[in-house]
C-alpha cells in the first residue's frame, strides 16, 4: 500500500513538473463581434489548471501515506496506557508449600483451557512475614531481552519436586537454589532479586502480584521492574505496568515505547 503511493506520488511529482518548465499555451483571441450583434457575456464555468490538480491530489495522497503509517505507530504508542489485560487467578497451593527463604520453582498453566501453550514458569520465595502479612518475592522465567525462559543457576533437586492439583490447573513445584538467573540464548544473567548484571537484558525481570486467598498462594497478575534496591522483604521495587521483552521502562529510551505508568498496583 505504502509503495503504491510513492510511486503514484512520484508519477503526479513528474507530470507537475513538467508542467510547470513548459511554456503556457495561449488561448485562441476571441472573435470580433459583428456589427447589429452586441456581444453576450457567457458566464464561463470555474475551472482548475492542471497544476493545481496536481497539488491537490499530491496533498491528498501524502496525507493517505502519512496516516497509515502514523496512526497505527500512535496507537502502537498509546492505547497500552489506557487499556490493561486481565489475568484470572491462579492458585498455587497452601503457603506450607513455600518455606521461609526457600526457592520454588513453580510451572502452571495460566489459561488450562488453552493447553500447554499457556504454560508460565515462576521462581517463588518466602520472605517471611511482615506486620503479620506474608511477604514473597514472585519473579517471572521470561527473559527481558527476547522472552527466552530463564534458567536459575543453582543446584536443582528434581528428585523433590511435587506436582498437585491447585484450583483448574495442575501445578508442579521443584525446590532450586539460585546463586543467579540465567537466559540460556543470549547469555543475559540476573541476581537473586531479578537485576540484571550481566548481557543484553533491558531491565530486571518481570514479577507478579500475589494474594493470600485462604490460606493458598494466588497470582494475581503480572508486572515490570526497572531495578530492585534492597533484598527479600526490604527490597524497593520500581514498578511499571507489564511491557514487552526488549522495551524499556524507565529512562530516555522509555519514550521510545508504549507510555508506562510508574508505580503499578
Amino acid at each position: 500500500m505504502i509503495v503504491v503511493g510513492v510511486i503514484i506520488t512520484l508519477i503526479f511529482a513528474f507530470l507537475w513538473a513538467r508542467d510547470v518548465m513548459s511554456p503556457r499555451r495561449k488561448r485562441a483571441a476571441e472573435p470580433e463581434p459583428e456589427p447589429g450583434h452586441p456581444a453576450v457575456a457567457e458566464a464561463e464555468p470555474e475551472r482548475y489548471d492542471r497544476n493545481a490538480f496536481l497539488e491537490l491530489t499530491t496533498l491528498g495522497l501524502g496525507g493517505v501515506i502519512t496516516a497509515v503509517v502514523a496512526l497505527p505507530v500512535i496507537g502502537f504508542a498509546v492505547l497500552p496506557a489506557f487499556t490493561r489485560q486481565e489475568y484470572e487467578g491462579v492458585d498455587l497451593g497452601p503457603l506450607d508449600n513455600f518455606p521461609e527463604n526457600e526457592w520454588r520453582e513453580a510451572t502452571f498453566l495460566l489459561e488450562p483451557s488453552a493447553g500447554e501453550v499457556s504454560r508460565r514458569t515462576v521462581f517463588v520465595r518466602s520472605n517471611g512475614d511482615v506486620d503479620g502479612v506474608p511477604n514473597m518475592t514472585i519473579i517471572s522465567n521470561r527473559c527481558v531481552h527476547l522472552g527466552c525462559p530463564v534458567q536459575a543457576g543453582g543446584p536443582r533437586e528434581d528428585q523433590d519436586a511435587e506436582t498437585f492439583q491447585a484450583g483448574d490447573a495442575e501445578v508442579r513445584l521443584t525446590p532450586v537454589q539460585p546463586a543467579n538467573f540465567s537466559c540460556p540464548c543470549h547469555g543475559g544473567a540476573y541476581d537473586t532479586e531479578g537485576n540484571r548484571i550481566a548481557g543484553p537484558p533491558v531491565r530486571a525481570l518481570d514479577r507478579w502480584t500475589f494474594a493470600i486467598e485462604g490460606g493458598n498462594l494466588t497470582l494475581v497478575a503480572p508486572y515490570s521492574v526497572g531495578e530492585v534496591e534492597g533484598e527479600g522483604a526490604n527490597a524497593q521495587i520500581e514498578a511499571y505496568q507489564l511491557q514487552g521483552p526488549g522495551e524499556h521502562v524507565d529512562g530516555l529510551s522509555a519514550f521510545l515505547y508504549p507510555i508506562q505508568a510508574q508505580d503499578f498496583e
